[in-house]
C-alpha cells in the first residue's frame, strides 16, 4: 500500500507487535515500509518477521509505503491501521 498516513512511534509499535505476535490482521510472514512520523519531519523504516521487528528512523521519501506478505490477510484492517480509511 501506497500513501499511508502520519503514524507515531508508539502507534507504529502497537500495529508491529500484533503484526508480528498475533493474528488480528491475518497470518504474516514478513512486512516492511516506511510511514511518516507525528511530525512529518522524522520517517520511520521497519522490518518485521514472525516474532520480531525493527524500527529505525530514515529520511523522507516522497509518500509512505508499507508491504505486508502472508496469508489470510485482513485488508481492511491493515488499511485502518496505517491510516488509509
Amino acid at each position: 500500500m501506497e500513501n499511508v498516513g502520519r503514524c507515531e512511534r508508539k502507534k507504529l509499535e502497537e500495529i508491529l507487535d500484533e503484526l508480528a505476535n498475533g493474528n488480528a490482521y491475518g497470518d504474516v510472514l514478513r512486512a516492511k515500509g516506511m510511514v511518516p512520523g507525528e511530525n512529518g519531519d522524522e520517517w520511520y523504516y521497519f522490518d518485521l518477521v514472525p516474532d520480531e521487528f525493527e524500527i529505525r528512523l530514515g529520511k523522507p521519501d516522497y509518500t509512505g509505503k508499507v508491504c505486508v506478505i502472508g496469508a489470510r490477510l485482513r485488508e481492511e484492517e491493515l488499511n485502518k491501521a496505517f491510516g488509509r480509511s
